[in-house]
């Protein structure tokens, strides 16, 4: 079978273009996927989540935060515009005496910080603050 210069081009064309707009709707930002994996890809309904961040950190190198969550087996922390979005994990076993956390973080800039919170009938709550940034801490 042979094909014309311009079917050829086409073909390629078209393959490209499926290509280009199938990768990009496939693709997911990086916060998104660790919410996932975390969640195992439940809904996130419920409530009892608090995060407390300044509204405006003068320097992104040591942003204090804090999140709790009564009754949480589990919380993730997550700075959406790092380049590595991950914070950390804290886990709460059965002789924990508060499911709370405290530590600074370093954000690169001007970003919402997110908490996700297993709690232990199965549910998973969230909460997010806005953090102004005035000096950059990942290099920024």
């Amino acid at each position: 079978m042979s094909f014309s210069r311009r079917q050829t081009l086409a073909i390629m064309a078209s393959s490209g273009l499926s290509v280009m707009l199938g990768g990009r709707m496939a693709l997911a930002t990086p916060t998104e996927e660790l919410i996932a994996n975390f969640t195992g890809g439940a809904e996130i309904t419920g409530e009892g989540l608090t995060l407390t961040a300044p509204e405006i950190a003068e320097n992104g190198n040591t942003v204090p935060v804090e999140v709790d969550a009564p009754g949480a087996e589990s919380i993730i922390l997550l700075a959406t515009g790092n380049p590595n979005p991950d914070v950390g994990v804290f886990h709460f076993g059965p002789l924990a005496g508060a499911q709370m956390a405290s530590t600074r973080i370093r954000l690169a800039g001007t970003q919402e910080v997110v908490a996700i919170a297993k709690m232990s009938d199965g549910s998973f709550a969230r909460a997010a603050q806005e953090v102004k940034v005035t000096i950059g801490g990942c290099g920024g």
